[in-house]
């Protein structure tokens, strides 16, 4: 009987119930977006920071007085000029044994050479990597696809432009009697300093310096939070006592207040959302408490008690609240990969974790705002009966 009473209270205020289920499934659709966007937001802003480039260096104690107030690429082209050096498979044995599956490390190293009588920064790393490293780069032409490489180069915009190179061209750098000849594989356009440098791979540098083996410094990548990379650098100065490892503040500075301000704002819309929709249900129960007068008086006539008849009406709400966050979650799924394609450029993967607990949230909303229910167990079947 219970259930049929409750089916018939659903079917009878179809008009009523269907309000307070939009405003249900609408806050449920929000709330369940904004908050698989909290759970991806960390790797997406990560993401979106190693544009501006490594936010960890490691460098050779001799950098020590510039590195600190540097970013990671003047302190990279700084040290073009340096005789201080690392060893190369030294440094990375330490740094496989603490990167994390978001980490990422490059080295670099430096060279001054000719090409001519014009003096260009070479730059040897790993250039299959090099878009990865700088996803913002405009190339003119094509990348390096592999680093084991040694006839092709990246050349920048304004080396290419001074010495009249386009992709195909060739060129001849020389350094200290050592020449290696190149083919121009593209034009980087980057908009910073990497426009007056050759990129070329690693063993191409080291060949060209006599320098086998050996790294001017290393950039590292390292996503998360603030305090996680913090953390990383604490560890890798632990495993490289003879280096000196330097973080970036300007970038995790600004990243790790940039999260915090997100997580925010997404935390206040979550909590205003909540309020907003629980007053709509608040509106939509007082005008159906109303209506409902009539019903409850006659049940509490025929000997069914408050408990019973208020327990009633709160699952009728249960159910509302049931329906609308399951089906607000399903539109939470589309709002999700439209605010990932939108904001960020790629997709927000979906937590399932979220379905039960946004469908709990508008259960607790739909019961928080269907209080004037609770007052019907007050009413007395003999005023009803009198019409008043």
């Amino acid at each position: 009987m219970f259930w049929r009473l409750l089916f018939q209270l659903l079917r009878g205020s179809r008009g009523r119930l269907a309000v307070a289920l939009i405003a249900l499934v609408s806050g449920a659709a929000v709330i369940s977006a904004l908050l698989n966007l909290d759970l991806d937001v960390g790797s997406k802003l990560t993401q979106e920071f190693r544009t501006l480039g490594a936010n960890v260096v490691v460098a050779p104690r001799e950098t020590e007085g510039n590195a600190p107030q540097q970013d990671a690429s003047s302190a990279a082209a700084s040290s073009a000029g340096t005789a201080a050096l690392m060893n190369e498979s030294a440094v990375f044995n330490q740094l496989k044994s603490i990167e994390t599956p978001d980490t990422t490390a490059a080295p670099y190293l430096y060279v001054v050479a000719r090409v001519d009588k014009t003096q260009v920064v070479v730059a040897g790393t790993w250039l299959d990597e090099a878009r990865k490293r700088a996803p913002t780069w405009k190339v003119e032409g094509n990348l390096v696809a592999s680093r084991d490489d040694q006839a092709h180069a990246l050349v920048g915009s304004n080396v290419a432009r001074e010495l009249h190179l386009a992709p195909g061209s060739e060129i001849a750098l020389d350094y200290l009697g050592h020449r290696a000849r190149l083919t121009v594989a593209g034009i980087v356009d980057s908009g910073d300093a990497e426009d007056n440098q050759v990129f070329v791979n690693l063993p191409v540098a080291q060949q060209l310096s006599n320098l086998d083996g050996q790294i001017g410094l290393v950039q590292v990548s390292v996503g998360g939070t603030s305090k996680n990379v913090s953390d990383v650098a604490v560890k890798l100065a632990a495993a490289l006592p003879n280096y000196n490892v330097h973080l970036i503040r300007q970038v995790t500075a600004a990243e790790g207040a940039l999260l915090a301000r997100v997580k925010l704002l997404i935390f206040s819309m979550v909590a205003l959302i909540l309020v907003l929709t629980s007053l709509c249900v608040l509106a939509t129960m007082a005008a159906l408490a109303i209506e409902r007068r009539e019903d409850v008086g006659l049940m509490k006539a025929l000997g069914g008690s408050i408990s019973r008849v208020v327990g009633l009406f709160l699952a009728e709400v249960g159910v509302l609240g049931t329906a609308g966050g399951a089906i607000g979650c399903i539109a939470g799924v589309i709002l999700t990969r439209w605010m990932g394609h939108r904001v960020f450029g790629t997709t927000i993967s979906m937590r399932w974790e979220i379905i039960p607990l946004t469908i709990a949230l508008m259960i607790v909303v739909a019961l928080a705002g269907a209080s004037p229910l609770r007052m019907l167990g007050s009413v007395k079947p003999a005023v009803i009966f009198r019409g008043e």
